[in-house]
């Protein structure tokens, strides 16, 4: 059974193609709500669930907070995948930043990856706060994934990076 967010019943103000701008224990600037850190937040959850949600094939939305997880889910795969050659810290923090300096597509631009799971945007603004909200949650779960991916010692931790080989529902990474 797939693992699904907690955040199902989470009032948030805001909201950007569907989803819910939730909250995060982030230094990172950027539109989500800065939340407690001694909580547990969506990237900590999609971090944790990772490993056992990578090896579904289909995933049932029960709340919007699952279709950011979904998200997240994805883009761990695809970091992992960067970080699959990187022998040292030094080197995966390299190629994680390379990704994060990638361009971010927003539901309806090419390079999305899940059409369909959000709404279109209905307007530039829209848009642009859905694509920082994004961008920052994609930086803040790079942080956190070097922190499982690599070991205190700077070596990697064969356990995570053994899951860059997965197809999380059969999406094949470029």
């Amino acid at each position: 059974m797939v693992y699904h967010s907690s955040f199902v019943n989470e009032d948030v103000e805001s909201r950007a193609c569907g989803c819910p701008l939730l909250p995060l224990k982030s230094h990172i600037k950027g539109p989500a709500p800065i939340s407690d850190q001694d909580t547990t937040d969506i990237v900590d959850e999609a971090i944790t669930f990772f490993r056992a949600n990578v090896f579904f094939r289909n995933f049932d939305i029960k709340s919007p907070a699952d279709k950011l997880l979904i998200y997240l889910t994805f883009y761990i795969n695809v970091a992992l995948k960067r970080l699959e050659g990187c022998r040292t810290l030094a080197e995966g923090t390299k190629a994680i930043i390379n990704l994060g300096l990638e361009k971010v597509p927003v539901p309806g631009e090419s390079g999305f990856p899940f059409p369909g799971l959000f709404p279109l945007p209905q307007s530039h603004d829209e848009a642009e706060l859905f694509r920082n909200y994004l961008k920052q949650i994609r930086e803040e779960t790079s942080g956190r994934l070097l922190s499982v991916a690599y070991r205190p010692n700077g070596t990697p931790n064969k356990w995570w990076l053994a899951f860059a080989k997965r197809k999380f529902m059969n999406i094949i990474i470029p």
